[in-house]
């Protein structure tokens, strides 16, 4: 019963995002909001923007840090560039203490729905794609391994 709800957190978490961004009629607001989100992100210690946090195949500076925290993988994420530290918020909102298994098995359709495969420039869908690899890749670790 707990994985179908926490599943159903993550549904939801994407069907916010979609209405959301639905709101708007172009995409420069579009834009503005994806902005307006990475503003409200935590702070990210400089002690976590370390190379093993880096991911490579984004053309700006991007840093993901995960915990296992409660059975739960925790991610905070950073970059220099402020669209994309909005792409991370979207990101942090979906995949953020939700347990290793809900992660991976959640696919992420809610960014073809926003629209972000139409409307990104190519190298921050390529960055956005390395963002939601390493996530996974961090789930999978994270629920085969509790040392995360």
């Amino acid at each position: 019963m707990c994985e179908v709800m926490v599943s159903e957190e993550i549904a939801q978490a994407e069907q916010e995002l979609v209405d959301e961004f639905g709101l708007f009629d172009d995409w420069m607001g579009r834009y503005e909001y994806l902005i307006d989100l990475g503003r409200h992100l935590p702070e990210f210690p400089d002690e976590w923007k370390t190379d093993e946090n880096k991911i490579r195949g984004c053309q700006s500076q991007v840093w993901l840090h995960t915990e296992l925290r409660d059975g739960r993988l925790h991610i905070d994420g950073t970059s220099d560039a402020a669209i994309v530290t909005g792409l991370i918020a979207v990101l942090l909102r979906v995949f953020s203490d939700r347990r290793p298994e809900d992660v991976l098995a959640a696919k992420p359709d809610f960014i073809t729905s926003i629209g972000f495969d139409r409307h990104l420039s190519p190298t921050r869908s390529n960055g956005l794609h390395a963002m939601l690899e390493s996530i996974y890749q961090r789930a999978q670790e994270a629920a085969t391994d509790t040392s995360l």
